[in-house]
């Protein structure tokens, strides 16, 4: 009993960085070797926004970005990688309890990587993944290490040619610590599991 304990204690600090989930639906996207951009995409779904719970409507925002150029080796139709840069912003629209205005303004840190995969019934599906860092407007706060995976549909034996709808898309945003706090509370927690097991064992011995 006292192990379970003493692991629940530890897992609990590293829960408490809530995330946001936004859901979102439709919007262009357009693609060539500059990068690729998605403009016009519809905000369906808000989860965890200010610690809130969840929010639906057919219209709670919009959701746009742009990457940087594609990266040599790869291309638009067999899947690639793009480099960092560009923008990412996400509004609200007031509707629903979703706030009026600019929600998040960042850009790709890293790599975005569009892969596509050939699915049984022979669709073609491109997925978009990547990691952003932004602020978030109300609060000022820095998300770091939040992460993209929006999803494309085309009919079978179609590829991506530059142009598309897009089908749905989820957005992961969480106030990541920097590298020192990680350091601190990781320094933190060993010497709390070292203090609770010499208490442990003294307590069998």
């Amino acid at each position: 009993m006292k192990r379970i304990f003493l692991l629940a204690f530890l897992i609990l600090p590293l829960a408490a960085f809530a995330d946001t989930d936004f859901g979102t639906v439709g919007g262009t996207l357009t693609g060539s070797s500059a990068g690729l951009s998605l403009t016009g995409s519809t905000v369906t779904s808000i989860t965890g926004l200010n610690g809130g719970g969840l929010l639906t409507g057919s219209n709670l925002g919009t959701l746009s970005f742009s990457t940087g150029s594609i990266d040599a080796g790869g291309s638009l139709q067999m899947g690639a990688v793009f480099n960092a840069g560009g923008s990412f912003t996400i509004t609200g629209s007031g509707l629903n309890g979703a706030p009026k205005g600019t929600i998040f303004t960042g850009s790709f840190s890293g790599p975005v990587t569009w892969t596509l995969i050939t699915l049984a019934n022979g669709r073609n599906e491109y997925q978009i993944s990547g990691t952003i860092t932004g602020t978030w407007t109300a609060t000022g706060k820095t998300t770091a290490g939040a992460m993209v995976s929006l999803t494309v549909q085309l009919r079978p034996g179609v590829f991506f040619n530059g142009k598309t709808r897009l089908a749905s898309g989820d957005t992961n945003l969480g106030t990541v610590p920097e590298p020192g706090t990680l350091g601190l509370l990781g320094t933190g927690l060993v010497g709390l599991a070292g203090a609770l097991n010499r208490k442990l064992r003294g307590h069998t011995a």
